[in-house]
């Protein structure tokens, strides 16, 4: 979706749902940036469509999903499938305590990447480019 070659890849990262542990995604939001990425940090306590929403307005490239509340497995598919149904052909990371007995789950909903708890800077920045790079191949 990044619509210039050189253009700094815009994600959106939320948190869904009433989970309020946000100081994990707000760590990555600063890594993102630091690594030249514009973030569009919506907060906690977003829905499904204001995500979509938020996307849509913000011409993202990229949507970053915060999960501590073992609701995974029903909120990223949701927001996959709620993407895919807007039209938006953009990638979703997941990050948080996601148990590795579920990534091939993930992975069949459409899910780009997941991100556990101690992942570098590096790490999280790479999941992103690999993720909006996949998209445009």
């Amino acid at each position: 979706m990044n619509k210039k070659e050189n253009a700094p890849i815009r994600i959106v990262l939320a948190k869904l749902g009433l989970d309020g542990h946000d100081r994990g995604l707000k760590v990555v939001a600063r890594m993102l940036r630091d690594a030249g990425m514009e973030v569009v940090y919506l907060g906690l306590r977003q829905t499904t469509e204001m995500v979509v929403t938020a996307v849509e307005q913000e011409d993202a490239d990229a949507v970053g999903i915060s999960m501590h509340n073992a609701g995974h497995l029903t909120l990223a598919p949701r927001i996959v499938k709620a993407l895919e149904d807007a039209g938006l052909d953009v990638p979703v990371v997941v990050g948080g305590i996601v148990p590795e007995s579920d990534l091939e789950a993930m992975a069949e909903a459409g899910v780009a990447g997941v991100l556990g708890p101690g992942s570098s800077a590096e790490d999280v920045a790479t999941c992103v480019r690999e993720a909006v790079a996949a998209r445009g191949e």
